[in-house]
């Protein structure tokens, strides 16, 4: 390989002459003969740096092997002509861009075999040389789409399903697309995009590579208009990842994002529909945080939520300091509820029991400085022993503070004060009554001379 130098001379007329000489050849079935002419110019259009009439010629030379069907020829030729001394990258880049153009045709009318020799070649060709990098990822998307088919082939003799699957996603893995100058934002978004799809699809340990890649995704540029199918993609499969962890509070706004998109926000009966109830499902289902807490309040005063009578409610019993009778919950929100793709997985129905638990404890915690362990369990529809672990997780996760006196059957949910407590307390509350007391005097102040500035007038 080598870049274009100062051009010695110009071969076109040679060109033009051997172009038509070769034509006659190759119709006659001297193939052989044809490439040897078409190679012996070439090497002195080469030297010569005559960089278009090495193009012609060493494109000519694949086009006749494609021709001619001879694809045992066409694969040598290719790497033959790569591989010259001094060869120049715009000719390796317009053979590469050449044979690429072919393949569907090969794949639809000669079989996947020969389909298969002529991506191995491009990719042998193409390894490791950074102005072939983009042919190179294109090339290996398709081989990776062939791979994953297989696995959706009944009839196939290949590997196992997931074996398939497995080099499928190491194929598109081992590109560093993120890295590359000369392919477009949305081409890499896109690749990065099937990266990430195929190592969740393989669900063997892949998440960490998955979120990695996730990391890699410009979500500023998912934001504009023409954008907008790689950013519902993008989110279904954060989604989905987000699920695997029951996560479910990156799965709510992973949703809220995918609401905010205007062709879903549009559809208000339809998929803008759909997210909205998805949001409320997994902000109810996603444990009590400020975060969390702050994104219920939220939804809570959207007008849209407040269209979806059931929905609403269902916030509304989240973000009121009311107690939830659970028995209640499954028979005011069960029906509707368990009909959903969500809350028909039971694991869902026993983490929003867990909760309703929780909220109530918190309730609790508002509204009693002390409370019996008898009477708590009969409030929240639990047993003693369950009581205790949902208790103890809350303190744990310092969403509550708590203390358990077993002997004496008496929950705490206040700390005792030392002195130097109570004084700071006492402190605090005294600036903030002096400090109404001051406004208040203002206020007066203020009026007054509005009342003397009106007599003298």
């Amino acid at each position: 390989m080598a870049d274009v130098k100062k051009q010695e001379k110009d071969f076109t007329s040679e060109v033009d002459s051997l172009l038509k000489e070769v034509d006659g050849l190759t119709k006659a079935g001297e193939l052989s003969e044809a490439l040897e002419k078409l190679l012996t110019l070439e090497k002195q259009t080469r030297n010569a740096s005559d960089l278009a009439s090495t193009t012609r010629l060493a494109k000519a030379a694949l086009q006749h092997c494609y021709d001619a069907r001879d694809y045992v020829q066409l694969n040598a030729t290719l790497n033959l002509l790569s591989k010259k001394h001094g060869q120049l990258k715009v000719v390796i880049q317009e053979l590469v861009e050449q044979a690429i153009g072919w393949l569907p045709e090969i794949k639809q009318r000669d079989g996947i075999e020969k389909w298969l020799e002529l991506v191995e070649t491009l990719r042998t060709i193409t390894e490791g040389k950074i102005f072939l990098e983009t042919p190179r990822a294109r090339v290996t998307l398709e081989l990776s789409h062939y791979h994953e088919g297989l696995t959706k082939d009944p009839k196939s003799t290949s590997p196992t399903s997931k074996e398939s699957l497995q080099i499928a996603s190491d194929l598109l893995s081992e590109l560093q697309v993120e890295t590359y100058s000369s392919m477009e934002r949305r081409e890499k978004t896109e690749f990065i995009l099937e990266q990430m799809r195929l190592l969740i699809a393989l669900a063997r340990g892949e998440w960490v590579k998955a979120r990695v890649n996730s990391r890699k995704v410009n979500e500023h540029f998912l934001k504009e208009k023409e954008n907008e199918d790689l950013k519902l993609k993008f989110y279904e499969l954060m989604i989905q990842q987000s699920l695997h962890q029951d996560a479910y509070l990156e799965c709510a706004k992973h949703y809220e994002k995918v609401y905010e998109t205007p062709s879903i926000k549009e559809d208000e009966t339809g998929k803008g529909q759909t997210a909205l109830e998805h949001i409320v499902y997994y902000l109810v289902l996603a444990p009590h945080t400020n975060e969390q807490s702050d994104m219920l309040h939220h939804w809570y005063r959207n007008p849209a939520l407040a269209k979806r009578e059931g929905h609403y409610n269902l916030v509304k019993s989240f973000v009121t300091r009311e107690l939830m009778r659970w028995p209640g919950i499954q028979g005011l929100y069960g029906p509707f509820l368990k009909a959903t793709p969500v809350f028909s997985i039971e694991k869902h129905w026993e983490d929003l029991h867990t909760r309703v638990i929780e909220h109530n404890i918190r309730v609790v915690s508002e509204y009693y400085t002390r409370i019996t362990l008898t009477r708590l369990t009969d409030l929240l529809d639990l047993s003693a022993k369950q009581t205790e672990e949902t208790l103890a997780r809350l303190v744990v996760s310092g969403s509550i503070w708590a203390r358990i006196d077993r002997p004496a059957g008496i929950i705490n949910f206040r700390k005792r004060q030392d002195a130097e407590d109570v004084m700071n307390e006492w402190s605090s509350d005294m600036q903030r009554l002096l400090g109404l007391v001051e406004k208040a005097w203002m206020g007066v102040n203020a009026a007054q001379a509005a009342q003397s500035r009106a007599k003298a007038s």
